[in-house]
């Protein structure tokens, strides 16, 4: 029986109700982006600042605190808080810029996501606000002073949660149907004294008429004596109801511009108005007349020691007469509905730990869509009601990438660090939203490939900070995963017009990589940083100090693993439409290139794998000719394990043409065929491996992965092997030592900002591909073929059962041990028994290689939300396609 919350759902997916027309997609940091920065050296953070976007208009985008709004980013719904000691209102999260931090830019507030339905019927967060004065400067000024090899100093450090002095503020939304949306706000005193508190859940119009004066400009205004009429051309209009009596202040979503530049003034009550009402006192700041396009509020009143205030919103289509008449039953109501969506989802999941893990993993994914904007030829160009950008904007970043337009829902990172999409991101972020909701999976994989955001060339965007970067290919192989995913929900059924539309234009990326990213034509590949930062010696997408080019293991090795992809889905294609067999021959001939090129690189070339350590590496190729094996122990070693497929005996008597190709390039080319493992399944036929390591090769690189001495953390598998923490990797260039050392958690290295590290840290990107990896070895060879895990334990397992511990070990960072405690809150002995802040997850970016605690961007449920697929029981999710029948025979030795 499906749950209320599947059904509405389903009926958005339809059309029939557009339940996610309304969403949280505000940013939560539209200044110091690449989108606002019309500076001519490309200084986005300094640009335009966290100071100067209480009075600046943003033109691209609105942030918020807990910020709601339509899915063109129209009218904004957000909150603003006052403590009376703030020297500002808190309207918007507050953070480091990346040369402010020791560690690069940095959120240095408290803030959950707790809870989320797909639909977003019901929606919950946390944020933690200080009653002593927020210390903006002493977090500025602390971590200026504080060395690239010292800890960060993060808000708990100083001390203004001291006695519980502060309150925790739930902030709820709710619809009642779509576009009815209920706003609760409950302030909780967690201190011993009673406190003030000023509560102002807000209404703008996102600022469209001050750039090309074409627009018409939208208004709100007050009806009676607390409700908020908002009139918008293409919106419609609106009524914001505000429970009890609260003052209601209007001013103008319009800059400054005498306090910024000196200018004349657009408007007498621009942006920081209401701020300037009630921190400064000053009444004439506000417009008497009831009418703007920014409207709050204004809700004041002290909190009891461990009291609670409440304040609550309704905005509807309609002047409601008694708009919060069952307010809190139709909350109620949707609280069970996400708990029944979520209860039928994690059936199976026993540990009620987990089920919360997971749920909040969820919800991290969901608060973190946003509207994203960016018209690169307009950008470039600048407005016509607006001074022309700096000449040299013509010439710099993402110049050439003229065709972008985008104007979207998409997928963050992290709203506050990372508050634009990154390409392999959004590829990982796919796989839990597929099991919460496929069609918005799908639409995120279709919206990367469509012709306003690839390039004609057929590249992908990277980041707006650097559009023509190279990330990894991983786009087909989370087409796959969602398409089988979704064909799960589907009861058995596969959406093969999604599979077929990406395809097309993922051919079109593959020809980009390869007429781009192999430097002599020969099935090795250089992709630059690929995502992996500061990981090796060099900064891979810079020019080599040292001349010349890098032949990677790890580009080689995506490229093969895309070409198994795309060969997978073409045979999938197949299945409907026999022209796709030929397609799918020549992905399989371009993962046997690719395989044989990495394998015996033959001539002149060094070979990427080193037979002595039984790793790969990358090589670099010096002008003179001479070429050195970079020994950096890596994941750029272990990425080979990536590339991996079987082809199933089934499969290939369903696709006689392909099968029949396959047997005659095998036949002829037999210097090839070594390349690709087979046994016989007695009454089954002949199942065939394509991997870029088989036994003795996957074998001895497992050997170095599994050994707790090298990448195997308790916590998952290393970025870097712990070897170099007692051995650094040393390479002289020009009389100058450089070097790679184990760093498990914070960079020391200034390579690509600093702001993340790939030199000891547990990634869970990565991580997750590895345990598909060994999950897919074990399908051809069974149950025969055993490895050590740990390496040195005895312990004999399978190669299922090693993905299985790997899962488990990255599982165990949030889930509570024996002791109660989560690894990635570390040591703090607060967040680890606070009832307070023990169940309040975040989801970092990336893991200490030894503790597990978190690091880097504290939100980013992105990537790290993969661990809701982890938490899923493997008996319920065959969604992989691994699973071996019950009467298959175990398999040869390697």
């Amino acid at each position: 029986m499906r749950s209320i919350e599947a059904e509405r759902l389903r009926s958005d997916d339809l059309g029939s109700n557009s339940w996610k027309h309304w969403g949280p997609y505000l940013s939560e940091r539209q200044w110091g982006t690449v989108r606002e920065d019309y500076s001519a050296s490309g200084t986005a953070w300094e640009y335009l600042s966290h100071d100067h976007a209480r009075s600046r208009a943003y033109r691209w985008g609105e942030d918020g605190l807990a910020g709601f709004s339509d899915a063109e980013q129209r009218l904004c719904v957000s909150l603003a808080l006052w403590n009376e000691r703030d020297p500002i209102l808190k309207e918007r999260l507050f953070g480091l810029t990346n040369s402010e931090g020791n560690h690069g830019e940095d959120v240095k507030e408290l803030y959950y996501y707790l809870d989320a339905t797909p639909t977003h019927s019901y929606l919950r967060m946390l944020y933690k606000y200080p009653q002593a004065a927020f210390p903006y400067q002493r977090l500025v000024e602390e971590n200026r002073q504080r060395g690239i090899g010292a800890p960060e100093f993060e808000l708990l450090d100083t001390g203004v949660f001291g006695d519980e002095r502060y309150f925790d503020v739930f902030v709820e939304y709710a619809q009642v149907s779509p576009g009815d949306i209920l706003l609760r706000i409950t302030a909780h005193n967690r201190g011993p004294s009673a406190a003030p508190l000023h509560v102002l859940p807000g209404v703008c119009f996102r600022n469209t008429w001050s750039w090309n004066g074409t627009q018409e400009k939208p208004r709100l205004s007050r009806v009676g004596g607390t409700c908020i009429a908002a009139a918008h051309a293409t919106l419609g209009e609106y009524y914001v109801h505000c429970d009890g009596a609260p003052r209601i202040l209007f001013c103008d979503n319009e800059s400054n511009a005498p306090l910024l530049w000196g200018a004349s003034a657009s408007t007498a009550f621009p942006k920081d108005s209401i701020n300037a009402r009630i921190v400064n006192s000053d009444s004439g700041a506000v417009n008497p007349a009831g009418s703007g396009t920014k409207a709050a509020a204004w809700y004041q009143g002290e909190v009891a020691a461990h009291g609670t205030l409440e304040v609550c919103i309704r905005i509807s289509r309609d002047n409601l007469q008694q708009p919060f008449e069952q307010f809190a039953s139709l909350f109620a109501r949707r609280r069970e509905e996400a708990d029944e969506f979520y209860g039928s989802l994690q059936i199976g999941i026993e540990s009620e730990d987990a089920r919360l893990v997971q749920r909040q993993a969820f919800a991290g994914m969901i608060w973190s869509k946003q509207y994203y904007y960016f018209d690169i030829p307009e950008w470039l160009r600048g407005d016509p009601a607006q001074p022309p950008p700096p000449r040299e904007r013509r010439r710099g970043r993402n110049a050439e990438w003229t065709h972008l337009n985008n104007a979207d829902i998409v997928s963050m990172p992290d709203k506050w660090e990372y508050p634009w999409y990154a390409a392999w991101d959004l590829a990982f972020h796919c796989l839990p939203l597929a099991l919460i909701d496929p069609e918005f999976a799908k639409e995120q994989l279709v919206l990367l490939t469509r012709e306003w955001y690839m390039h004609p060339n057929g590249q992908m965007p990277a980041y707006e900070w650097a559009f023509g970067d190279a990330n990894p290919p991983v786009h087909a192989w989370a087409t796959w995963r969602v398409y089988q995913i979704d064909r799960n929900h589907r009861g058995g059924r596969g959406d093969i017009e999604f599979l077929e539309r990406v395809f097309h234009k993922l051919m079109l990326n593959f020809t980009w990589w390869v007429n781009r990213k192999d430097a002599e034509g020969k099935n090795v590949f250089q992709g630059g940083f690929l995502g992996l930062d500061n990981i090796g010696v060099f900064d891979r997408s810079a020019q080599l100090p040292t001349g010349g080019h890098i032949d990677q293991s790890d580009g080689t090795s995506w490229m093969a693993m895309y070409s198994l992809n795309l060969m997978r889905i073409a045979l999938e294609l197949a299945l409907h439409n026999r022209v796709y067999e030929d397609i799918a021959t020549k992905f399989f001939e371009h993962f046997l290139q690719i395989a044989e090129a990495m394998s015996s690189m033959g001539g002149e070339r060094v070979e990427l794998w080193d037979e002595a350590d039984k790793f790969f590496y990358d090589v670099l190729h010096l002008p003179s000719g001479h070429q050195v094996k970079l020994k950096v122990r890596s994941m750029v070693g272990l990425i080979p394990l990536f590339a991996v497929e079987t082809l199933e005996p089934e499969l290939l008597d369903r696709l006689p043409n392909f099968k029949r190709r396959l047997k005659w390039f095998l036949a002829y080319r037999p210097d090839l065929a070594a390349l690709v493992s087979h046994w016989n399944d007695m009454g089954r036929g002949q199942r065939r491996l394509l991997s870029l390591l088989r036994g003795h090769r996957m074998k001895r690189l497992l050997h170095r992965m599994l050994d707790e001495t090298e990448f195997l953390s308790d916590y998952g598998i290393r970025a870097l092997s712990r070897v170099h923490a007692e051995h650094p990797y040393v390479f002289n260039v020009d009389g100058t030592d450089l070097t790679v050392h184990y760093q498990p958690a914070e960079s020391d290295s200034g390579v690509f900002g600093g702001n993340s590290n790939w030199r000891g840290p547990i990634w869970f990107p990565v991580n997750f591909l590895l345990i598909e990896s060994l999950q897919k070895f074990h399908h051809y060879y069974g149950e025969d073929f055993t490895i050590e895990c740990p390496v040195g334990s005895g312990r004999l397992i399978t190669l299922e059962a090693a993905a299985a511990e790997l899962s488990a070990r990255l599982t165990r960072l949030f889930l509570r041990d024996a002791t109660g405690k989560r690894a990635v809150f570390g040591s703090d002995p607060r967040l680890q028994t606070d009832p307070h802040f023990r169940d309040y997850l975040l989801f970092y970016e990336y893991f200490h290689g030894d503790s597990g605690r978190g690091v880097g961007a504290s939100h980013q449920t992105g990537w790290t939300g993969l661990v809701a697929k982890l938490l899923m029981p493997r008996a319920r999710d065959s969604s992989d396609g691994t699973r071996r029948p019950p009467s298959q025979p175990t398999a040869p030795p390697a």
